[in-house]
């Protein structure tokens, strides 16, 4: 039985020039149908998926390889959800932001985070399995799936300098995507959901 994913890929495209209109048409003709594609910034692209799959893993890794059969060369830069603040999960399991910071101060047991900061950051699928085992609050099952698969493929496809870099930059990145979004020329429908990495804990 298949059910819906939605996650986003962004990749680094190699030094080479593209027409980005031809590209965006050449991702959709080879299996990109299924995403909204972003391709306003000089050398980026996003692609934000809703694909029917089996599990989580499958669609995620599938639309990986999508991508990369178009363009071979192009570094994922991140596939999100994944790198997630206080913030981020409390939307995610519907409370508030302090009370998701209260179970993070008064419970030893949960996870520690990332990167500890101004603006902290988790693994979004190692919070919700915490949640899962010692909370009550729902949350999408579909969300938790899409988080490990997400997780797994970053730490696979990102050299560990370009992860710490990442995490580095956490706090700017609001202001960066939201810079990047406004520049697409096919606008994402539902930033909000899976762009929300870029808010700051």
């Amino acid at each position: 039985m298949t059910k819906e994913y939605e996650f986003t890929l962004k990749y680094k495209l190699p030094s080479q020039e593209y027409n980005l209109d031809e590209l965006a048409e050449k991702l959709y003709a080879n299996g990109c149908d299924d995403a909204l594609i972003g391709i306003g910034i000089a050398g980026k692209v996003a692609l934000e998926f809703v694909r029917e799959a089996e599990s989580a893993q499958a669609a995620v890794y599938s639309a990986h390889q999508n991508v990369l059969n178009v363009l071979p060369e192009a570094t994922l830069v991140e596939a999100m959800p994944d790198y997630v603040g206080l913030t981020d999960i409390a939307k995610i399991v519907s409370v508030s932001r302090q009370h998701m910071r209260n179970l993070y101060e008064i419970n030893i047991s949960f996870p520690a985070p990332v990167h500890e900061g101004k603006s902290s950051i988790w693994h979004l699928a190692d919070v919700l399995s915490w949640i899962q085992q010692n909370k009550s609050y729902s949350f999408e099952p579909t969300v938790f799936e899409v988080a490990q698969a997400n997780a797994e493929l970053n730490s696979v496809s990102r050299p560990k300098q370009h992860s710490a870099m990442l995490i580095n930059s956490y706090s700017k990145a609001t202001v960066v995507v939201k810079k990047y979004l406004i520049s697409t020329s096919l606008s994402f429908s539902d930033t909000q959901s899976f762009l929300s990495a870029a808010e700051a804990a």
